[in-house]
């Protein structure tokens, strides 16, 4: 017993010096995007500027939890992010409007804030994925994980997404690491923008699809491999597997046939 103490005294140690704090990275996303959208309780002019001086200092505290100062350079790393968060929400609120726009179940773009998981994981995503541009580790990895539990929305934070976005309804969608997606796109539930194959030696490899300008991908619909382009002005219909590239403008379906047929009594 008291070895494997000791090896978990030496295995956590080691850990938690290359980890931020779970609790205090999701705390800050809350403060954060509460701040950038709050629900209720508007605080007053002097208010904001505290709260996001707050949410600085959290930030510079994590990073400082795990990092060593050394060798990265924290606190311009924070104030790079915070210079940036201006263009991060104005992004965000394009994507809302999007939403609003294309989906008839929505009644204003405050509802889509407050209420739509696919929005909230956008909004994750963006956060962590200018961490990521900022080359900070494990942190955005943290942050999108942590949408990933609360949305069923999977996108990893090194991905590119072009603005604006949507997704609709979210649930089961996955967009890996090197995939790249342009301007005005629409996804739907159960999309996976995936590898073909998972290997390590891949790593540095662009292993995920390019998704053109103005593409709209509907539910269940599988897209593979990094030479794989779906073309800009694409729709590619429910249920597709595709694994090649799509020219621009295509519309591509599934062709199998649904056959209904009523039994007759007697």
């Amino acid at each position: 017993m008291s070895s494997l103490i000791d090896l978990l005294k030496k295995t956590h140690h080691a850990e938690w010096e290359a980890t931020p704090s779970w609790h205090d990275a999701t705390a800050w996303l809350d403060d954060l995007i509460h701040f950038l959208f709050p629900s209720n309780n508007l605080p007053k002019k002097t208010s904001y500027e505290g709260i996001l001086k707050k949410t600085q200092i959290d930030l510079e505290n994590i990073l400082l939890s795990y990092l060593d100062p050394k060798k990265i350079a924290i606190e311009q790393k924070v104030a790079s992010f915070y210079d940036e968060l201006e263009t991060i929400y104005k992004n965000l609120r394009l994507d809302a409007s999007k939403i609003h726009e294309y989906d008839p179940a929505a009644t204003s773009v405050n509802e889509v804030i407050v209420s739509y998981p696919g929005f909230y994981a956008i909004a994750v995503y963006r956060i962590a994925n200018y961490l990521s541009v900022l080359q900070i580790p494990v942190l955005p990895r943290i942050l999108t994980e942590y949408a990933h539990g609360k949305t069923g929305v999977d996108i990893h934070p090194e991905a590119t997404i072009g603005v604006p976005f949507m997704i609709d309804h979210g649930t089961g969608i996955v967009i890996g690491a090197t995939s790249v997606i342009g301007r005005n796109v629409s996804i739907y539930q159960g999309v996976t923008l995936g590898a073909l194959q998972v290997a390590k030696e891949l790593y540095n490899t662009k292993r995920h699809p390019t998704v053109g300008d103005n593409v709209i991908i509907y539910a269940r619909t599988t897209v593979l491999g990094g030479d794989t382009v779906i073309g800009e002005n694409s729709v590619i219909g429910g249920s597709v597997f595709l694994t090649k590239s799509v020219a621009p403008n295509s519309q591509v379906f599934n062709t199998h046939q649904l056959r209904i047929t009523t039994r007759e009594d007697g």
